[in-house]
């Protein structure tokens, strides 16, 4: 989790002010909102991506795959990923 994620949630979970979050953890404001307007990366497009097909795959097998079977077979139908990528998602 960014740090910017982490102060929006603990605005939504909490009620924390944005102002309080930031100089917690020494970031300036104008840094948080210029992160919370930016389209995703294209490293997090890719991510989202994997965490969506691993959720399909351990869907499928109701629970009976773990991280080395699903990447594995993540592996034989094109995908480049690596297991621990795997096991995190």
């Amino acid at each position: 989790m960014s740090r910017a994620a982490f102060i929006a949630g603990q605005k939504a979970s909490h009620g924390v002010l944005y102002a309080v979050a930031c100089r917690a953890l020494g970031v300036s404001e104008s840094w948080f909102f210029k992160w919370q307007d930016r389209p995703p990366t294209a490293a997090e497009r890719r991510r989202a991506e994997v965490d969506a097909a691993v959720k399909a795959a351990f869907e499928a097998s109701k629970g009976a795959c773990g991280s080395p079977r699903i990447h594995a077979g993540l592996v034989a139908a094109g995908w480049r990923v690596s297991e621990k990528t795997v096991a995190k998602s």
